[in-house]
């Protein structure tokens, strides 16, 4: 692949923050963020706000609900779900009302069916992933519930163009077979990489927009992710170690969300966070011309740990490092 969705020198989030305003979020992230914004999510809200249950709520015909504080299959729709159902209307909303007239790239975020399938237990025990049928059942209820929710944002932003972003920190664990059983004595059968690959590739290929996938766990499979056939990966660049599976990719022509502004710490600085950048860049040998098309410049991780002025200043150095590297 040669183009990107993206605009060059463009900045983004990861997608989570601090707080329970949706209001307020929104309005921060298409103020700092206006090349690339995104759709906040906002953990602090509670059950239906994080990563699995609201990840869960886009499954289609696989209910959920909370159990003894986990989300597992459930026999129907309950009040969890409407909970969930009712989070996400609020936000959509939102963003249909703070985004109107917006011309660019919006994107917006969900666990990819790894992490569904390594988080979610199933009504007689044990989590998905024990189950090969069961994970295929949920990657094709969830590609459906992608699809929907994509086509959902297009029509309240129509002249946008949707970025999907597949949020996958439970992969690596998937793949070494490292992701405990209930007992905590022993975990599931390590998943092979073709396998992961499809089940990936599911969702790339029904969503119908581009796909960037995210990991800042140690390990990013970059090699299943190419295989998905994904636009970009979206790392925390100090988890980096091996640099080759990397520049292959750069190389063939997908995207890098460079996570170069940390998620804590002293005030962030958007000249350090871009050259940053520009070495890991040059230490994969390639121009810097090509890095303001290919890098999209982010914070290591998701925000929902940080400060609301943390925030807003991470997302400002962020804005300013893409904008430097379109500068070079």
């Amino acid at each position: 692949m040669s183009d990107f969705a993206w605009p060059a020198g463009a900045a983004t989030g990861i997608g989570s923050l601090p707080g329970t305003d949706i209001v307020e979020a929104q309005r921060v992230v298409l103020g700092e963020l206006p090349d690339l914004p995104h759709l906040p999510e906002l953990p602090e809200r509670g059950p239906g706000a994080d990563i699995l249950g609201r990840s869960a709520g886009f499954l289609v015909d696989l209910p959920v609900q909370l159990y003894a504080g986990r989300w597992q299959l459930a026999p129907r729709p309950g009040q969890d779900l409407r909970r969930t159902a009712d989070l996400l209307e609020r936000d959509l909303d939102q963003m249909t009302e703070q985004g109107d007239g917006f011309t660019g790239v919006f994107k917006v975020q969900a666990a990819g069916p790894w992490t569904l399938a390594a988080g979610l237990e199933m009504l007689i025990g044990g989590r998905v992933l024990r189950d090969p049928g069961a994970v295929r059942d949920l990657t094709d209820s969830l590609a459906e519930g992608l699809r929907r929710h994509v086509d959902d944002v297009r029509k309240r932003l129509p002249g946008a163009t949707v970025l999907l972003q597949l949020d996958e920190p439970s992969l690596p664990s998937v793949l070494a077979g490292q992701v405990p059983t209930e007992s905590g004595l022993s975990s599931y059968r390590a998943v092979e990489a073709a396998d992961a690959a499809t089940a990936l590739r599911t969702i790339v290929e029904a969503v119908g927009v581009p796909v960037v996938a995210h990991c800042c766990a140690p390990g990013v499979p970059l090699r299943v992710f190419r295989d998905a056939r994904v636009a970009g990966f979206a790392l925390d660049l100090a988890l980096l170690k091996d640099l080759d599976p990397l520049g292959e990719a750069i190389e063939a022509g997908v995207g890098l969300f460079a996570g170069a502004v940390p998620t804590s710490g002293p005030k962030p600085d958007g000249k350090q966070a871009a050259e940053r950048v520009r070495k890991l860049w040059s230490r994969l040998g390639f121009s810097p011309a090509k890095a303001a098309r290919q890098v999209v410049v982010t914070p290591a991780c998701g925000l929902a740990g940080a400060s609301p002025a943390y925030v807003r200043a991470a997302l400002i150095a962020c804005r300013e490092a893409g904008r430097r590297l379109a500068e070079a």
